[in-house]
């Protein structure tokens, strides 16, 4: 279903977006062309009556009418408040894409903990996998409308795989009226810990790693379920397609084009079809169009997510890791490049670079004259920060009190009543006591 055109803007060349254009599905003329053509109907009908079947006092009172609807239609906020809505409707479905739940994680610390070649081994892997894909599945199967249409029921899931006739007993004899997509993720660390007290899982450390991956994935699932159960405030939504409606049904008679005998400001033309309002029709609704379709990805749109092709790749990858993969490592080999010093991969001739030399940073191409890069004696430079040991300058002073020279620095012999000299004690000795 996802409509990919990557490939056709991989590189920015004149009018790379233009070939987008022509394209149908997936695109705003698919989505738009009904309401656009019901716009236009509109339209044409109310000008048709304006010009052949309203009397004169009638004319002259639509055109009163117009008139008020075209200055009164610049109040409504349509671009404030759709522009807010479509970009938090964006954020939330980028979101939801980034809460899909991939068990990569999951099967790459099942094979490397979970220990052993034989078939108690191997049923523990695949065991503990299909208990996260059976996770995954749940939820997906509560928020993505093709999802449910394959797995309608839990015989479907039975007859599918991911389910025991068994497992599905104990998921529907347990007693909670909320979605159970927690019961395998419950399974999973339940059978963790058998691997573990039987050897399997070799130490607390694996088994950590284990239990850390389930709870990131299950955070996923935990998430996306949410995600469909906490919508976008319907308020928010009801007020921008109040006011985009709005304000195109105040355009429908605002922008009709009046008779020009009748010297009215801005109604010197009368082209019969309004072009500019067509295009302004075109953004602003399928702006709202834009958000319509993306604020629930997991419908049957043309851009939605393509959910069952994840649910077979997860599925089949996962089980391929943990079982055919399992301990299967190719043979160590010295790679082509053992003896080489500084070994570089080579080029094709259509992807060779063009000979340059290599980026050092921004500072590199600095140049600085001959003289310029000589060190300079440290008596000529002079200490910036000065001695702290000095007192300071007062502010105006130049140099002494004569306004000769500065005085000179602390060279390491002690001033009389200076800082380095401890000033004399001001306290009185306290008197001896007398025998």
């Amino acid at each position: 279903m996802t409509v990919t055109y990557t490939s056709r803007v991989a590189t920015a060349r004149f009018g790379g977006f233009s070939q987008l254009l022509l394209l149908w599905r997936g695109s705003i003329y698919k989505l738009l062309y009904r309401e656009l053509l019901l716009f236009l109907a509109a339209y044409l009908g109310l000008s048709l009556a304006y010009r052949f079947l309203l009397s004169e006092s009638q004319r002259r009172l639509f055109e009163k009418l117009a008139l008020y609807c075209d200055k009164s239609a610049n109040l409504i906020p349509v671009s404030f408040v759709l522009g807010f809505y479509v970009a938090l409707v964006l954020e939330r479905w980028w979101g939801q894409f980034r809460t899909v739940p991939a068990p990569d994680g999951l099967m790459v610390a099942v094979a490397g903990s979970v220990h052993g070649a034989d078939a108690r081994g191997r049923l523990l892997r695949r065991t503990l996998l299909r208990y996260g894909s059976l996770a995954a599945l749940l939820v997906l199967r509560a928020v993505s409308t093709p999802v449910y249409k394959r797995f309608p029921t839990t015989d479907h899931l039975v007859q599918a795989g991911f389910l025991t006739r068994e497992e599905r007993r104990r998921l529907e004899g347990l007693r909670s009226p909320y979605n159970k997509f927690w019961v395998p993720c419950a399974w999973f660390g339940a059978l963790a810990g058998q691997a573990r007290r039987e050897g399997r899982v070799r130490d607390d450390c694996a088994l950590k790693l284990l239990m850390e991956e389930l709870n990131r994935f299950r955070a996923h699932c935990s998430l996306l379920f949410h995600y469909d159960w906490i919508s976008v405030p319907l308020v928010y939504t009801q007020v921008v397609t109040i006011a985009v409606y709005t304000f195109f049904l105040t355009c429908l008679i605002g922008r009709q084009f009046l008779d020009p005998a009748q010297g009215y400001a801005g109604h010197e033309l009368d082209l019969g079809v309004p072009v500019f309002t067509l295009l302004q029709f075109f953004f602003y609704v399928g702006w709202l169009k834009v958000a319509e379709q993306l604020i629930n990805p997991f419908g049957e749109d043309d851009d939605d997510f393509e959910t069952n092709t994840l649910i077979d790749r997860n599925f089949q990858v996962s089980m391929l890791a943990v079982d055919e993969l399992y301990g299967q490592v190719p043979a160590l080999e010295r790679d082509r490049y053992w003896d080489a010093a500084s070994p570089r991969a080579p080029y094709t001739a259509a992807a060779a670079p063009p000979r340059q030399p290599t980026f050092q940073g921004s500072a590199f191409d600095v140049t600085l004259a001959k003289e310029e890069m000589q060190f300079q004696p440290l008596e000529d430079i002079g200490d910036p920060l000065g001695d702290p040991l000095d007192p300071p300058i007062p502010p105006g002073s130049q140099g002494g009190a004569g306004g000769g020279p500065d005085p000179p620095r602390h060279s390491g012999t002690p001033r009389s009543g200076g800082c380095c000299t401890p000033a004399p004690s001001t306290r009185s000795n306290p008197p001896e006591i007398q025998q």
